[in-house]
């Protein structure tokens, strides 16, 4: 009877991973590992951060049940996590966005790039630079972001998607969501 109850119990929680975040399963297992590796957890919950759709037509990064969520180990905030897609030349990425609690961009990563040309936007090296941005602060290739040779699509897109990303928690943080 015990070894049942605890096969119940493992697939429960196999199930909880396999379709707990909304995600397709392939970009669920990058975020899964990020998340891991940066907050140094192996058992952590993603819950979705609501947003009125009055608050969300004002946001320039939309926010939705499937791409913004709190991280939690037990009842414990770590962070927060983003993830969207952004446009390439000719298809669009997918990349992750790390918060602590303090809404401070702890990691940003590229999970999928479908292209040959521009998948330099996912070195650690030019991704850094957004590490420690808040929705106080702007980004843009013009000022502070360094562009890529060979990716200047890719590069100008994720520094938009960020900056709007940036933009957004800010706004959230005045209006006390987060």
């Amino acid at each position: 009877m015990r070894i049942k109850n605890h096969l119940s119990l493992v697939f429960l929680f196999a199930t909880f991973l396999l379709l707990g975040f909304g995600l397709p399963n392939r970009l669920e297992k990058k975020v899964q590992k990020v998340v891991e590796k940066t907050f140094g957890v192996n058992d952590f919950s993603m819950a979705a951060v609501a947003v009125s759709p009055e608050l969300n037509t004002q946001l320039p990064a939309k926010i939705t049940k499937d791409n913004f969520y709190k991280l939690l180990h037990g009842t414990t905030l770590m962070g927060y996590a983003f993830i969207d897609r952004a446009p390439s030349k000719t298809a669009q990425f997918d990349y992750l966005v790390l918060f602590d609690t303090e809404l401070k961009v702890v990691r940003t990563n590229v999970l999928i790039y479908r292209e040959e040309y521009g998948g330099e936007i996912g070195s650690t090296r030019w991704l850094k630079q957004f590490t420690g941005k808040t929705g106080k602060d702007r980004v843009s290739i013009e000022s502070n972001i360094d562009a890529i040779s060979g990716a200047t699509i890719s590069v100008r897109s994720m520094t938009r998607s960020m900056d709007n990303l940036l933009q957004t928690i800010g706004i959230l943080q005045e209006n006390k969501v987060l």
